[in-house]
């Protein structure tokens, strides 16, 4: 490598409540040789964080401005209601949006979902941030209806959640520039869609390995067919059966050359 090379890495932004610990662990296994540098990004700023090249991928939450950008949409997570563990919603199962009218819901500047229709009061003002949210929860202030992953993230002892049912749903998908779909980025998209190293889609080096090892063993099974016949000299007459027919059949040319 000469001095103006640069030595190949990953940026991997990840917005709140997403782990990626287990497609890092793989990436880890896979390319030993290409660090993976973990990018944290609020779900505002990923979109812009992605089109600037600060990350060469992205777990962001839909929906998001497409505008250069490609994204798989990967899994759908459960939306939840945190409240405290002495509410009276704590004593169900689940809640509907209907069971919220006479509560105070937050709805937090940086709120994941796409409310059609707000459930419940409003509050006076709306906290900066989903952590600003879950803190006037544990005073007293409202319940705060958010996906699952971000309630486990902001986990309190005197809070607990319900799910909620009617209400959107968030939506975790990997996205990455639309002209700079480079080998890692295919790379990683394999990782995460759970390729294997083999994956036909996979590295090249497990491509260039899969058709190799048929063409070892071809070879193999030729020369022991054909060695199995020459077996069928040593025998000398025999009971008649199909194998002492084939054996004598084989013992004439080799009488006849000597």
């Amino acid at each position: 490598m000469t001095g103006s090379e640069v030595p190949p890495q990953f940026r991997l932004a990840y917005v709140p409540g997403v782990t990626p610990t287990k497609w890092v662990r793989i990436w880890n296994e896979r390319l030993p040789d290409v660090p993976l540098t973990l990018v944290p990004v609020s779900p505002a700023e990923a979109p812009g964080v992605l089109r600037a090249g600060g990350a060469d991928a992205g777990f962001v939450r839909l929906p998001i401005d497409r505008t250069e950008l490609s994204a798989i949409p990967l899994y759908t997570e459960t939306t939840v209601v945190v409240i405290p563990k002495d509410h009276v919603v704590a004593a169900v199962e689940e809640v509907s949006t209907g069971d919220l009218a006479d509560e105070i819901v937050l709805h937090p500047l940086d709120d994941t979902l796409e409310w059609e229709s707000l459930p419940g009061r409003p509050a006076i003002e709306r906290p900066e941030t989903t952590a600003d949210a879950i803190e006037l929860v544990a005073a007293g202030v409202g319940v705060l209806v958010v996906p699952q992953s971000l309630a486990r993230l902001h986990h309190r002892r005197d809070l607990t959640y319900r799910p909620v049912t009617g209400a959107p749903e968030s939506r975790v998908a990997l996205s990455w520039p639309e002209e700079e779909t480079t080998d890692l980025v295919e790379e990683f998209i394999g990782i995460v869609r759970g390729r294997t190293v083999n994956s036909t889609r996979g590295r090249k080096q497990g491509q260039a390995q899969t058709p190799a090892q048929p063409k070892g063993k071809r070879p193999d099974k030729t020369a022991g067919s054909a060695r199995k016949p020459a077996q069928g000299k040593n025998p000398r007459g025999g009971s008649g059966g199909a194998r002492g027919a084939k054996n004598t059949g084989r013992g004439k040319p080799g009488r006849g050359r000597k």
